[in-house]
Order: C-alpha cells, then structure tokens, then sequence
C-alpha cells in the first residue's frame, strides 16, 4: 500500500513535470470537465461557506472552480511550481489559501487541523502519492463528524499498468465489425511503475496502484465509511483521439470516484 521509499523521487519528477502539465491541464481538460468533475460535485454536493481543502491541488483549477461555488478552499500540493502556477492562474472571483505539503509526512498533515473543514477530496493524485495511510488518518481527523472526502482514481479494475485497451474486428458479420474493450493481465500484485499519460510530458511518474480491496481497507482503519461510489464512462459519440481512445469504450469505466465519510 505505502511506498514511502519513492516519496523524494515522485516530488522531483512532479517539479520537472508542472510547468508542462499546467498548460496541459489549464483549468481542467476534456477528461476531467466531461468524465471526472461531474461526478465529483454529485458526491461533494458543496455548500456556499463550507471549509474545503483540495489535496494534491497541482495547479488548482479545481480548487478555484470549488472556491467559485461559494466554498473556503485550502488547496495543498508538494510541488512547489505546481502552486507557483496556481499563484499565476489565481483569480478575484475564486480566492484559495495554496499550502505547500508533502502529503506523505505526517509532521505536515498534522497542520490540517482537528474536525477543521466539512469536506475534503482528492481528484486523480491518490495514485500519484507514495503512501497514504498518513494521509487518510490526517483527513479522517481533520473533518467534522459527519464530514465527506470525496477522491477520484483511474480505475484501479481496468485502468492500470496491468490493462491494455485493445479493438477486435469481427469480419463474419455485415462490413465488419470493430470492437473495444479492455484487456487485464494482471491486478492483485502489480508495483509503482513509471508512465507517460501525455506525449510530450517532460519525465513518466510513478504510478502507486491499489487493489480495490486494500485501497477500501486502509480507508475503514482511518475511520471511513463508504457511502457513495460512481464509475464514470464516456458517453457514446464522444470524439475519439486516435484509433485507441477510452472514449470508444463506453462500457468500461476508466475512473472510480468514491465519497467517504467519518462518524
């Protein structure tokens, strides 16, 4: 689950990384606006003047879209360029406190607070931390009774270093037929592994997979339940980026968002 080991590395190849993936990301690109977000503010349901903090901001686009709804956002990222680009993004309509914290130190976390915010989440970045049982303690501790943590990850069934999408054409039907899907080799033992999500992003970064079972598990020991769970897909007719695309697989979901709550 933890590999605390890989936390310096994976904070250095973000710092190479922020710059490009800022204007990669902007404020939130087609993945996200269309497949991610929508199902995040379902399960966040934020309320005007309720105390957020956004864990993992990178550039903090969605902490601005957050502080934009009428929420206080604390927006927390270890990359230092990261917040720098947050810095020069910021705007009057959408005003954030940027922190930056190693999300893996728990002397850090310890700055979240006690029962301190209604709501707390984590969009993609639980994958990218090398160890989060600090994390998920700290946040467990940090909310209100009652209050939710909402994270979203790529789908650790089907979206992982151990799947391959792939297209089958089938030439015994009328003019052919071509379909998608996804291909699983392996999900129970797989290890952090370095990735390229873009062309052109500056180095791979580490990507920490999680077994549905034991992500859950490290959730209950922090002091979480599970009340809300969504499997984002693309739609149908989405436009596809290539001859491979998540798009074309509309019945296979390539994102888990989750709601947490504590007692």
């Amino acid at each position: 689950m933890d590999f605390p080991e890989l936390a310096r590395e994976s904070q250095q190849v973000w710092e190479q990384n922020a710059r490009w993936w800022d204007a990669r990301m902007a404020e939130g690109d087609r993945w996200h606006t269309q497949l991610i977000v929508p199902a995040i503010e379902r399960l966040l349901a934020v309320q005007a003047g309720e105390r957020l903090v956004d864990l993992g901001c990178g550039n903090g686009w969605f902490a601005r879209r957050l502080a934009r709804a009428g929420a206080h956002v604390l927006a927390c990222d270890f990359s230092p360029t990261h917040l720098e680009c947050a810095h020069a993004r910021a705007t009057q309509d959408a005003e954030v406190d940027y922190r930056l914290m190693d999300l893996t130190d728990e002397a850090q976390l310890a700055s979240l607070g006690s029962h301190e915010f209604d709501a707390a989440v984590c969009n993609m970045a639980l994958m990218d931390i090398a160890a989060i049982t600090p994390l998920l303690r700290a946040v467990s501790r940090c909310l209100k009774p009652g209050g939710r943590f909402v994270f979203s990850i790529p789908h650790p069934c089907f979206n992982t270093n151990g799947t391959t999408l792939m297209a089958e054409r089938n030439d015994y039907v009328a003019d052919g037929e071509t379909t998608f899907g996804v291909r699983v080799t392996r999900y129970l033992s797989l290890t952090p592994a370095r990735a390229v999500v873009v062309a052109g992003q500056a180095s791979p970064y580490y990507y920490f997979h999680r077994p549905l079972s034991q992500l859950l598990a490290t959730c209950f020991a922090a002091g979480f339940a599970l009340d809300g769970l969504e499997e984002p897909a693309f739609q149908p007719g989405t436009p596809a980026h290539g001859p491979l695309s998540w798009s074309r697989c509309t019945e296979i979901p390539p994102v888990l968002v989750g709601r947490l709550r504590v007692g």
